[in-house]
């Protein structure tokens, strides 16, 4: 499968480029070539180091966009929307992952608090621009740092969210390559917001406990 990770220069995004590596094709994208470029050679560097080999090319957004089976979508929440609407087109049927939250950053505020988004969520806003694509909601809540270290096992439950019931199964599976992780479908699509707003919460825990990344287990599941 073809991922194209849109943002995949940043922390999040190039974590699930490593870590999606092992299994598939990806694509790093980016709104400068030269930086995705960049980004997909540390990775291949950090990779062969391991000791194996990838499929990882460096492109713009929108040719990662046109050339991949399912995006993600990796951006600050600030960039989202202008972003978006340039690839409207290129993501017509396709699979496309919010990983976004609505973080008051966006404003010069803390991480710890989040912006109202009047669409109910970041993933809700992407579906609303995107109506022919299947839009789906994940990997919000887990640690950049664990994805880059390799030789971590990521402890963390991935809640998946959406409407569409098939596009969630591949999400689900995909999520659950990662080592000690389980992907869980959490529901149609707007609870996105509930999962979007528990990143702050891990934020606030980080910094007051100086943890490396806190993530979250739903107990009582069995899957």
């Amino acid at each position: 499968m073809k991922i194209a990770i849109l943002g995949g220069t940043g922390d999040q995004g190039f974590g699930l480029a490593l870590r999606f590596s092992k299994n598939h094709e990806i694509l790093i994208g980016s709104r400068k070539a030269e930086k995705a470029i960049e980004a997909s050679e540390n990775a291949l560097k950090i990779i062969s180091d391991k000791g194996y080999s990838a499929d990882i090319k460096g492109m713009t957004n929108l040719e990662a966009s046109k050339l991949a089976d399912v995006v993600i979508v990796s951006l600050p929440f600030e960039y989202t929307i202008s972003t978006i609407k340039e690839l409207k087109e290129a993501l017509k049927g396709k699979i496309v992952v919010s990983i976004g939250v609505p973080l008051a950053t966006a404003i010069g505020d803390k991480p710890t608090r989040v912006i109202a988004c009047p669409q109910g969520s970041v993933a809700e806003l992407i579906q609303e621009m995107l109506p022919e694509s299947k839009v789906v909601s994940g990997f919000q809540n887990i640690c950049s740092k664990c994805l880059e270290d390799l030789d971590c096992e990521v402890a963390c439950d991935v809640l998946i969210a959406g409407n569409d019931n098939d596009a969630k199964k591949v999400i689900v599976e995909l999520a659950s390559e990662i080592p000690g992780v389980r992907g869980i479908d959490a529901g149609k699509l707007e609870i996105s917001k509930f999962i979007e707003q528990i990143t702050p919460l891990l934020i606030q825990l980080n910094i007051k406990y100086k943890l490396k990344g806190a993530g979250i287990h739903i107990t009582g599941l069995n899957l």
